[in-house]
């Protein structure tokens, strides 16, 4: 069952939020670090994290698959914000340079589906980043998180996924390690935890954020070596100077 993208919206608007939205756009940045005259695009409720692309990005697109419903955005500016179905996106071939899935995959019940359509859209030097709820993380356990509902990944299951829908991986960390508390004084140190846990405890973030590149299926070509194959003639076929079973020989 998708969340309602009103209800993620709501979230990101709130203080817990912004300061979540804040240290995804780090993580997505520190992978991204230019991002000039490229085609940008995010699957899912993506406008809190591709907001960092605005006015660097050649084109910047929110597409928002139908079970979650959608919303204008930016609220003030040219929509960039579209109601899509995610297994048949809208767009050419090989049309977006930096694709990006945050709350989409966990949704979705055909994860692999999805996933090739990023494949068919992504240019052929392009990358595509995901972010899922972490399965070891707190984030997928806490009724008041974004990420607590869906399915949950581990980086191993992640990175699995990826390579079988023609992905290679090329890095995979995880975010948000303060848990989606209230408090501002804790609020406060997001950053400061963030660094510590990424040092510490990199497996317990909250999200699992990983980067991949198209990989390209080469044909396997089957060797076929020319075997003896005996073949027994029928007697009258024989010549008189064959003394056994006449044989001869074939490619298979």
């Amino acid at each position: 069952m998708w969340t309602d993208v009103v209800a993620l919206r709501t979230y990101y608007e709130s203080t817990p939020g912004q300061v979540s939205g804040r240290l995804l756009r780090g993580s997505v940045r520190a992978c991204w670090p230019d991002v000039t005259n490229a085609r940008v695009a995010g699957l899912g409720y993506a406008a809190p994290v591709l907001r960092a692309f605005q006015g660097e990005a050649e084109r910047l697109s929110v597409l928002l698959p139908a079970g979650m419903g959608a919303v204008r955005w930016p609220a003030r500016e040219p929509c960039l914000s579209a109601l899509v179905d995610e297994q048949d996106l809208p767009l050419p071939d090989r049309s977006v340079d930096r694709l990006l899935l945050i709350h989409c995959l966990e949704f979705s019940h055909h994860p692999r589906e999805v996933l090739r359509e990023c494949w068919r859209v992504l240019t052929d030097q392009g990358r595509l980043m995901v972010i899922v709820p972490n399965r070891a993380g707190l984030w997928a356990r806490l009724e008041r998180s974004p990420f607590a509902m869906g399915q949950p990944y581990s980086p191993t299951q992640l990175s699995r996924l990826l390579h079988d829908t023609l992905f290679a991986p090329i890095r995979s960390t995880t975010a948000l390690f303060l848990p989606p508390v209230e408090s501002r004084v804790l609020l406060g140190s997001a950053s400061a935890v963030e660094r510590l846990g990424a040092r510490w405890c990199a497996g317990f973030g909250g999200v699992v954020v990983a980067e991949a590149a198209k990989e390209f299926a080469a044909p396997v070509l089957r060797a076929h070596a020319a075997r003896r194959v005996r073949l027994a003639l029928p007697q009258a076929l024989r010549g008189p100077s064959v003394t056994g079973p006449a044989t001869r020989e074939r490619d298979p």
